[in-house]
């Protein structure tokens, strides 16, 4: 493996490029779809479908391992975690029963989980491999 590819990474861009990258992630994936499905019997959905919340989970994995994998756990952990809790908070503040702050909540909760685990198991692989991936 390249050794170039196991540079030190300044500790801020660790937080900031998972943050940024994030949030970008949440434009792509779920901030162009705004309206709920309506059904025949009145019910509604949305305003996401599954397979879009899917994808953003999937392409999550991208800057969480950049950053985890330089063994800059907390920064990916939080700048992952800051990303989806600001993306969370500007798409759903328009809500004007004002509950949107208890899914953003929730979303910085789970993010939080989710991030910390993922960003565990590769920071131990990338121990185990080795600083030149050895």
């Amino acid at each position: 493996m390249s050794q170039g590819l196991t540079k030190p990474v300044h500790p801020l861009l660790s937080f900031l490029v998972p943050a940024v990258v994030t949030s970008a992630l949440w434009a792509a994936w779920l901030g162009w779809d705004q309206h709920r499905d309506v059904h025949p019997d009145g019910s509604t959905t949305g305003p996401y479908e599954a397979w879009q919340v899917i994808g953003l989970v999937l392409t999550l994995l991208v800057p969480v391992y950049w950053a985890a994998s330089r063994r800059h756990v907390v920064g990916a952990v939080l700048g992952t975690t800051a990303g989806l809790t600001a993306a969370a908070f500007y798409d759903w503040s328009d809500d004007g029963s004002g509950l949107f702050v208890i899914g953003v909540g929730m979303v910085m909760l789970g993010g939080l989980a989710a991030t910390t685990a993922v960003s565990a198991v590769i920071a131990s692989a990338a121990r185990r491999r080795g600083p030149a991936g050895a």
